[in-house]
């Protein structure tokens, strides 16, 4: 603690929001044990733990938004810790999707049941809720200069284009994004969640100045609720939509527009 109050006041608030996320990420961490050892419904335990999870990815990613609006924080700095939660989240969420849209891909693709689904996102909704309210009160605490109960019920609107490239952008990083969860999954656990942090990473600086680059219907709604209040009709496009477009137009593709395209091939050159 000494060590910590020598420190610069931005050095100090930085590290109190790097240990926030910390302790976020071991309270979630000691929840999900307790929940896979008291919780022996399986539709119970699904819930739960889709909960957990995405109520850690919500709070953290409330932390990072606020690190990277400090006039002294470098891009590079921000990025750095994109790919290390991104890191964190990947061993610590494994089993779990903390996005609407990859439970959508999963029931199309055949990997979910109808039911469960709606569980999953219905427990990825509410929690998206919960951690917004959460990380109000411990805003509230004022543990840094940047923590104020205020920030949280303003609308900032992160999208710095026009409509039609919002969509675009969001619609494009999830193609993108849930194509590697598709296609990563024979890649060995180590080296996948690697992949996908330096994928995240580079969506996030891609993306990152036109719409925020969430591509996670729930975390936009964790992030920019009072946004939703005020332009409900924009942010549900841009926000729910265009990522929801864009998972479907991927299973499209690679699911039934390529095989049949390779079919056709193949049936060429026999002919």
């Amino acid at each position: 603690m000494s060590a910590l109050l020598g420190l610069r006041p931005e050095v100090q608030d930085t590290c109190t929001s790097l240990g926030l996320m910390l302790l976020v990420v071991l309270f979630m961490g000691l929840a999900r044990v307790i929940a896979r050892q008291q919780l022996h419904r399986p539709t119970a335990h699904a819930f739960v733990l889709e909960f957990l999870a995405t109520f850690q990815l919500c709070c953290c990613t409330h932390e990072l938004q606020l690190l990277s609006e400090q006039e002294t924080a470098h891009p590079t700095w921000t990025l750095t810790l994109i790919y290390f939660f991104s890191l964190v989240h990947g061993l610590t969420l494994v089993g779990t999707a903390s996005n609407p849209c990859g439970v959508m891909m999963q029931m199309i693709l055949g990997g979910m049941s109808p039911e469960t689904g709606a569980m999953r996102l219905l427990a990825q909704l509410v929690s998206a809720l919960c951690s917004r309210y959460c990380i109000s009160a411990l805003w509230g605490l004022s543990l840094t200069k940047y923590h104020f109960n205020e920030r949280s019920l303003a609308c900032k609107n992160p999208i710095h284009t026009d409509m039609s490239k919002a969509i675009i952008t969001e619609a494009i990083c999830s193609f993108i994004f849930h194509s590697a969860l598709l296609h990563f999954q024979e890649v060995r656990t180590k080296l996948r969640i690697h992949l996908l942090a330096a994928l995240i990473t580079f969506l996030a600086y891609a993306g990152g100045s036109l719409t925020g680059a969430l591509f996670n219907p729930a975390l936009a709604l964790s992030l920019h609720f009072p946004c939703f209040d005020e332009s409900f009709y924009q942010f549900f496009v841009v926000y729910w939509l265009a990522p929801s477009l864009g998972v479907l137009l991927m299973i499209l593709m690679f699911s039934f527009f390529l095989p049949w395209l390779h079919n056709n091939q193949m049936t060429n050159k026999k002919e």
